[in-house]
């Protein structure tokens, strides 16, 4: 077995934070509780190596002698900007999280605009080269949310039957939400059983 001392801490980990959390003993609990602290503070400190390289990086690409990124710049800036009116004013001040989220939402906004018009690009792509059953319902689910979710069916909201189709078509990407969260749970809570058992070890290299 490769890496014989990283698999048995992994293992051991993991079963002291599985019965920490379903046996009501209060050792197990406080090293449950230690380890989770220390895993966020790994993570975090990951999180903040991750945005520096990013700076970093778009750092040396402006700074490059021969095609400079000047898009790099924007990045810079906002960067620094977030940075330091964080630091000063903290990030629970009212003023910095109003201006942050009038920033933020428009580009939100904007790109879930160009997803919508690429998915609706991919649909009729997908419907010219194949033009089986699934291209077909593919290209008319695209069509049919997006006339649902841009408004133009709410003039007609005073019909009781336009009003329920309308309501049933927006409970369906909730199911479809909801279908890929229990799949996420399902293939973290596979691969959480696989590193237990040692099938699975990604920190032997």
């Amino acid at each position: 077995m490769r890496a014989p001392f990283a698999t048995a801490v992994a293992i051991g980990v993991g079963l002291v934070i599985l019965l920490g959390y379903f046996m009501p003993i209060p050792i197990l609990q406080n090293a449950r509780s230690l380890l989770l602290d220390w895993a966020v503070i790994l993570s975090s400190v990951a999180l903040l190596v991750a945005i520096f390289n990013l700076f970093f990086v778009h750092f040396r690409r402006l700074a490059a002698p021969k095609r400079r990124d000047y898009y790099s710049l924007f990045l810079i800036i906002g960067f620094v900007m977030t940075l330091v009116i964080g630091l000063i004013f903290g990030s629970t001040d009212p003023q910095y999280q109003r201006v942050v989220t009038s920033i933020q939402m428009p580009i939100e906004a904007s790109l879930m605009a160009i997803l919508a018009l690429s998915l609706a690009y991919a649909s009729l792509r997908l419907f010219q080269r194949r033009s089986g059953v699934l291209a077909v319902i593919f290209a008319i689910s695209a069509v049919v949310f997006l006339i649902l979710f841009s408004g133009l069916l709410s003039v007609g909201n005073s019909l009781p039957l336009i009003r329920e189709v309308t309501a049933f078509l927006q409970r369906l990407p909730v199911a479809g939400a909801r279908g890929i969260l229990l799949g996420i749970a399902l293939g973290s809570l596979t691969t959480g059983l696989r590193v237990l058992l040692a099938a699975d070890r990604p920190y032997s290299g």
